[in-house]
């Protein structure tokens, strides 16, 4: 074990950085705080995404708040998944506590109260921004993606697409997927067997029950307009500060399909939209994922895939990825390796298979000649944290056990009052929570088969009428025919009384 001098001077050195950086803290030796030894992130390296973990009531939650005001504070944008519903209070400043005066001053840092512009968020029927995107801007792969579908139920949903592009019909939402799938395999039958080939019945029921899965999970309050605009993610405030954009996300824990669709829609969307970053300095966003466990747990393989390729390509685009979660083991090994800062908190070890995983995470951090790793994972009180980051050249920094700072920011959530005072000063409310049904597929789709229906009847009217008229002539016909017989002279002769009687007179003398 080195000594304490050596240690200060590994920890300064290592976090000793030229451009700028969020301090999250004071390193620690044996239990000890060393005040002014602190614990850096530089700015730099905040796209290159990042863990923080640890086992319930440690102070991961704490640490993401402190996270994210600190990147707000210098101008970056962040976006939040408030799974736990806790994190509203960052729009108002902490109100102050003597723990936590006590505790920057171990740290060595002053501690100022802050709050900070936030912008509340929602899938659902919850107050905040409504966020929404059209069937269209999926588009079939993530369509297909998100509904698990079989390649030969793929090959029919960009069949539809094809069809709806080529005819100029709008995909909006879940019911105009609906109707056009409906009416592939009834009313247009004809139609798409001509066009396209002929689409299985079968295919498109096992399709259609799926997007019911997806209805019934609140799917149908996510597709529609008017579509969220991920540029919007990126405001500064008139004071330089980022946005801190809370997506509220307390009510749809239980309906993972309908989170994987956000999920996939949201990373789809900025990684395709958002320009190459380069070498800039600082992020262009950072979103945090709290509760990540949830999702690896819940969601379609499809949303794992992209996540995994996400994480590998969007850190060009200059936005970092952060999970929260319990337990690095939680997350996907192709999705750890990728991942630049770790901050683990205290894990418990109650159980055999506890202390194994404790084992198996003590060998995610970068060794050290100062620490047991597994040993002081189970030792760190609440609000301490291992932390490795990368260094502005892309190295592991030394690791280092940290007393964290304290949230500037109130750590509880906004009463109803606050929360509907902040939601009436939104301009981004204002934008986005009008209800917006234009005509598009359903609409189209009805009023062509109202109009093959009535254009059917109406020549169904004309063909019978024309039956009619056939008929009568036909009736005209033979009764003309009748008395033109009728009317012959030589019939009249024929047919006279006198000669019919003079016939009949010479009939009777012969037999006689």
């Amino acid at each position: 074990m080195k000594n304490t001098e050596t240690f200060i001077k590994d920890i300064n050195e290592g976090n000793n950085f030229k451009g700028d950086y969020i301090t999250l803290g004071s390193a620690m030796l044996e239990g000890e705080t060393i005040t002014d030894t602190f614990v850096n992130v530089p700015l730099k390296t905040m796209n290159r995404h990042g863990l923080i973990a640890g086992a319930t009531g440690t102070g991961k939650t704490k640490t993401l708040q402190v996270l994210a005001e600190n990147l707000s504070e210098k101008g970056v944008p962040v976006l939040l998944m408030d799974i736990k519903g806790d994190l509203s209070g960052l729009a108002k400043p902490s109100p102050g506590h003597a723990k936590i005066d006590e505790r920057h001053e171990k740290i060595g840092l002053p501690f100022e109260a802050k709050g900070f512009p936030v912008e509340v968020m929602t899938l659902s029927e919850q107050d905040g921004v409504r966020l929404r995107a059209t069937i269209s801007e999926f588009g079939p792969v993530l369509i297909s993606r998100i509904l698990d579908v079989t390649e030969t139920q793929a090959g029919i949903i960009s069949v539809i697409f094809k069809y709806c592009d080529d005819n100029k019909l709008p995909l909006l939402d879940l019911k105009d997927f609906k109707k056009i799938l409906q009416y592939a395999t009834n009313e247009g039958k004809k139609e798409f067997e001509e066009a396209y080939g002929r689409i299985s019945t079968a295919s498109t029921g096992a399709i259609l029950r799926k997007l019911i899965e997806i209805e019934q999970q609140g799917g149908d309050l996510f597709f529609g307009e008017t579509s969220f605009d991920t540029q919007d993610l990126l405001r500064i405030d008139e004071n330089g500060k980022g946005y801190i954009n809370i997506i509220r996300l307390t009510d749809i824990q239980d309906k993972p399909k309908l989170f994987s669709t956000f999920m996939l829609s949201l990373l789809a969307e900025i990684y395709s939209t958002f320009p190459e970053q380069g070498d800039s300095g600082r992020p262009e966003l950072v979103m945090f994922i709290d509760e990540a466990h949830l999702i690896f747990n819940e969601a379609s393989s499809a949303l794992l895939n992209q996540i995994e390729s996400i994480v590998k390509l969007i850190r060009s685009k200059g936005v970092g990825l952060y999970f929260v979660t319990q337990n690095p083991t939680d997350i996907p090994e192709s999705v750890l390796g990728q991942l630049g800062l770790k901050v683990q908190h205290a894990l418990r070890a109650f159980t055999a298979k506890d202390r194994k995983a404790i084992k198996l995470t003590a060998q995610n951090y970068p060794d050290t000649a100062y620490y047991d790793t597994a040993e002081v994972l189970t030792s760190l009180g609440i609000g301490e944290a291992l932390v490795s980051a990368l260094d502005e050249k892309g190295k592991p920094t030394p690791l280092a056990a940290t007393m964290m700072r304290a949230p500037m920011s109130r750590m509880d959530i906004l009463t109803e009052s606050e929360l509907s005072a902040l939601l009436a000063q939104s301009q981004l409310a204002k934008k986005y929570n009008k209800e917006v049904d234009r005509e598009s597929a359903y609409e189209m789709l009805n009023e062509k088969i109202e109009k093959a229906e009535a254009e059917e009847v109406k020549q169904k009217a004309k063909e019978e009428k024309e039956a009619l008229k056939r008929a009568q002539s036909k009736r005209k016909t033979s009764t003309t025919r009748r008395k033109s017989t009728a009317m012959n002279p030589l019939v009249k002769v024929l047919t006279s009384a006198t000669v019919i009687r003079g016939v009949l007179g010479i009939l009777s003398k012969m037999i006689k």
